[in-house]
């Protein structure tokens, strides 16, 4: 017959609870029971190093003797895991007889409660039993983690606590849905509100709850539709209005992107923010043409501007690799500039378009030639350009860059990654 089991959450916060045994399973659950803040009293006439360091914590009380009738009085819950048929099950008969829940951890088909594989996100608590097989509940549990991490699962809240709800800025990364981090996929599937960019991972929002507003500021070169100060407004609004806000944006918040802005802005309006750093195209899109920024021997610092006017104080040559970001407008400027100082005509340049996206291409010349070259090829925003020894080091790169001779090159545009590892 399969034991049913009536599935209960405790709240145990400033309560006793009597952990019986020194081992490492006691050590797990005594360091379970401190987590969720109970006052725990373990009894054990040894402990093991598990335990010892908990002690060491003076997180838990221990009473360094053997177990006595008597020990559980006043305790709201008693954990038995001493190794000793005998000892456990007078713990338990003693719970029993006083009426508090014990689980025994020797026998879990006697035990009057049983300890569930548990995982936590924020206020999410899942929690698997399975009939008294832990490696399947545990299997169980690692499966569900992932889903609340890719996002997966309905996650957004539909009873909102009384107040200013909260502001995420989230660092989508560089468009591929596979690149944004855990944390971030999360979030995104718990919002009420998203205000997106138009370089993140925008496949995502096809995902979302049909509830969900979606609220599209992206910028073009030269045409920001959604100036910063209404975005800005847009934050403080929605989350005043007691909404889970997510601020989802292309590569990192806080890497040219406006990020510390906005979360200043938020705050001077009471509101709370949560910065989520994202994979910055600074370093994944030249990653994405095999063109690493730093590199023994051939560069080992780097530096990002956003455009011409900034490099004229830039310090170092070659191998000191500089990525421009939102340059192309101001390529040919910007080339004249670094190729003047002690970098030269002939340093390598690359300009990645559309970095992880279907129209990824790689286009790669010198200080002297890549602004003709990029014109002959029709060179587009979004792209970054990374300038430096760092470049020839590429697999793109397979013909010496010389003035007389630019080599250009194509990346075959990889389809892109399915939203759900």
């Amino acid at each position: 017959m399969t034991l049913v089991l009536y599935p209960l959450g405790l709240k145990l916060s400033g309560r006793s609870v009597i952990v019986v045994g020194g081992g490492p399973v006691a050590a797990r659950r005594a360091s379970g029971l401190v987590a969720v803040g109970a006052l725990v009293t373990v009894v054990a006439p040894e402990a093991g190093p598990d335990l010892r360091a908990l002690l060491a914590t003076g997180a838990v009380t221990w009473r360094e003797r053997a177990y006595r009738t008597g020990d559980l009085a006043g305790a709201w819950l008693a954990h038995t895991a001493t190794g000793v048929p005998e000892v456990d099950a007078l713990v338990a008969a003693d719970a029993e007889a006083a009426r508090i829940w014990c689980v025994n951890a020797a026998d879990h088909a006697v035990s009057a409660a049983w300890v569930p594989a548990v995982t936590r996100r924020d206020d999410v608590t899942v929690t698997v039993s399975t009939g008294g097989d832990p490696r399947r509940a545990m299997a169980l549990r690692n499966a569900i983690e992932n889903s609340l991490d890719a996002g997966s699962l309905p996650l957004r809240h539909h009873r909102r606590p009384a107040g200013t709800g909260t502001v995420h800025l989230v660092g989508g990364g560089p468009g591929d849905p596979g690149l944004i981090t855990v944390l971030g996929r999360r979030l995104l599937a718990e919002a009420d509100v998203v205000i997106a960019d138009r370089l993140g991972p925008r496949s995502l929002l096809g995902e979302l709850d049909p509830e969900v507003l979606v609220i599209d500021v992206g910028k073009l070169p030269g045409h920001h539709p959604v100036p910063q100060d209404e975005i800005n407004a847009l934050l403080v609004e929605h989350a005043r209005a007691g909404r889970r806000v997510v601020r989802l944006k292309g590569g990192d918040p806080y890497v040219l992107g406006r990020g510390g802005e906005e979360a200043a802005h938020c705050r001077s309006h009471g509101v709370a923010v949560e910065v989520v750093p994202g994979v910055t195209s600074a370093v994944s899109v030249p990653a994405a043409a095999g063109i690493p920024v730093t590199h023994r021997g051939v560069a080992a610092g780097f530096t990002v501007v956003t455009g011409h006017e900034q490099l004229r104080a830039l310090q170092g040559g070659r191998d000191h690799t500089v990525i421009l970001l939102m340059g192309i407008s101001a390529l040919a400027g910007s080339a004249a500039v670094l190729a003047t100082g002690t970098r030269g005509e002939d340093c390598p340049v690359a300009i990645i378009e559309d970095g992880y996206g279907p129209g990824q291409r790689v286009t790669i010349g010198t200080l002297a030639t890549i602004t003709a070259l990029a014109a002959s090829r029709g060179v587009t925003s979004p792209a970054v350009i990374v300038v430096g020894d760092v470049v020839t080091l590429s697999p793109h790169a397979h013909r010496a860059i010389v003035p007389s001779e630019p080599a250009s090159t194509e990346l075959v545009p990889t389809a892109p990654r399915k939203a759900h590892p």
